[in-house]
């Protein structure tokens, strides 16, 4: 289940979820929390959907399809944040929760309000298994700045300290060579992700899509270490398939299913 906005032009939020955990095999159901007007240039403006409705759809979800992992992404206040905490406290089964910390777009534009900040770091990170920041999420989440790839190691154990485990993505770092950092809290284990960077605009939706692969393999029983990287060549692949995709006049989407078909260009 996929809890998160939604995309009208496809790329990320709940669109970009489906695609992905359907391209992983497994079978997505989703709470919209507000209806984003934007494409691949940017965010106009974002409807919110009252938080007991987004509760009523987790609850209905839940109670009648059950799920084996949840993909959180854009919670844009503290109230949504909690009635999402609170409702996922009904189902103290469910321990398999991804949660993509989203505060800005692709295109730059803020979707967190400010003091939302403090309710997602202290009330629903310790409920999630592991979260996704890249680094200026890591940077607001621990309101530090990072300037290189060997501070990642200790940012992501420090990130862990909020109660996660941490997929810390390198992605805004200059550096030639991209490492993800995966700190698993669970086991004590730094895991370095190298892939090569590929030159393209095409990068709409790449959180949403990694933390719903993640979750999407944590659904299908496997070990967190192997979930995270087998998510992380998804991505990888499906950045490199859609590299040259001519959609939209921003920043276009990825290929979620490479392995089913081409990128039209």
């Amino acid at each position: 289940m996929t809890i998160a906005g939604s995309d009208p032009s496809g790329g990320a939020g709940v669109q970009a979820d489906i695609k992905t955990i359907s391209a992983c095999c497994c079978y997505a159901t989703s709470a919209i929390v507000a209806v984003v007007d934007e494409n691949t240039i940017g965010v106009t403006d974002v409807y919110p959907i009252p938080a007991a409705f987004v509760a009523g759809q987790i609850r209905s979800i839940l109670d009648d399809i059950g799920t084996d992992a949840v993909k959180i992404g854009m919670l844009h206040s503290s109230e949504l944040i909690m009635t999402v905490r609170a409702t996922l406290d009904r189902y103290p089964d469910i321990t398999d929760i991804v949660l993509d910390p989203v505060m800005v777009a692709t295109s730059g534009d803020p979707l967190l309000e400010e003091e939302a900040v403090a309710t997602l770091r202290e009330v629903l990170i310790p409920r999630s298994r592991v979260i996704t920041p890249n680094i200026p999420e890591a940077e607001v989440l621990l309101g530090q700045k990072i300037n290189s790839q060997e501070e990642l190691p200790e940012v992501a154990v420090e990130l862990s300290r909020l109660g996660a485990s941490v997929m810390l993505k390198a992605g805004h770092l200059s550096d030639e060579r991209l490492i993800d950092i995966f700190y698993n809290a669970e086991t004590k284990e730094t895991i370095y992700l190298e892939s090569k960077r590929i030159d393209t605009v095409n990068t709409h939706g790449t959180g949403c899509t990694l933390s719903s692969a993640i979750a999407s393999f944590l659904a299908k029983g496997n070990s967190l270490n192997d979930s995270v990287k087998l998510a992380k060549d998804y991505i990888s692949n499906a950045i490199e398939s859609g590299a040259q995709y001519r959609i939209g006049k921003g920043h276009g989407p990825i290929n979620h299913f490479y392995k089913m078909h081409e990128a039209p260009l």
